[in-house]
């Protein structure tokens, strides 16, 4: 194992990497999205609501002429009371905080991996709010073992897949389900990295609590040093 750490493995290799979505930022557009409490038009009624939602994020993309909207990346997040996954015991906090990033766009949108790898786990994560069907891939950088999680995809993406079967960088792994396959989302992708899966399989937290932001912020670096879109963005 290569002590280097894995923030700086991805960002000396941020060349190499495939696009996840297919953007092209000579033509596209991304809009940056914020889901904290400085946004003031996302109330509670529209977050609970998952047309009124994605009507709010088609209309959103719509206005900024954008292809995708983008960020959450270590974001607290009020619209996670939508969704009891998110709630722990009475006497204790809720998960709010997102450590990974989301890419909104059209259903169906393709996903590809970044590089080569292999299937590490998947499943259908089919609770209210949770990721729906979900894929996690196992790569090797430099002799960093690390993991990627895409979460919110479509039944179909999950369709007949072998643990352990070998991923090619570029290849299409799975495509961004509706609602009823996705956890009751607005069209996206949760594209998240991990270092360290432990025994999970087919799931990993994409939220967590404020007061554990610093170990799961470290264990899940920022997903931007695959995806290099954040710079594109433009606050909407």
């Amino acid at each position: 194992m290569n002590s280097q750490p894995l923030v700086e493995v991805l960002m000396s290799h941020s060349s190499i990497f495939h696009n996840v979505v297919p953007f092209d930022p000579l033509k596209d557009k991304v809009a940056l999205f914020d889901f904290s409490k400085n946004n003031k038009e996302i109330f509670e009624d529209i977050f609970s609501n998952t047309q009124k939602f994605t009507n709010y994020i088609n209309q959103k993309l719509q206005s900024a002429q954008a292809k995708f909207g983008i960020g959450g990346y270590n974001e607290y997040r009020e619209v996670y009371r939508r969704s009891r996954v998110f709630d722990s015991n009475a006497d204790d906090e809720p998960r709010r905080l997102h450590i990974g990033i989301d890419i909104w766009g059209k259903p169906y949108t393709p996903v590809m991996s970044p590089l080569d790898g292999i299937i590490h786990s998947f499943a259908f994560n089919n609770n209210f709010g949770d990721y729906g069907a979900t894929i996690i891939l196992s790569h090797n950088l430099d002799r960093n073992s690390f993991h990627t999680l895409y979460g919110h995809l479509s039944l179909n993406s999950i369709k007949n897949l072998r643990e352990g079967a070998n991923v090619r960088k570029g290849d299409v792994i799975g495509e961004f389900g509706i609602p009823m396959e996705n956890g009751q989302w607005p069209p996206h992708l949760h594209f998240q990295v991990i270092k360290d899966m432990g025994e999970g399989k087919g799931d990993y937290p994409g939220v967590c609590k404020l007061s554990e932001r610093e170990k799961y912020l470290e264990n899940c670096p920022d997903p931007d040093l695959i995806l290099g879109m954040m710079g594109y963005a433009t606050r909407i």
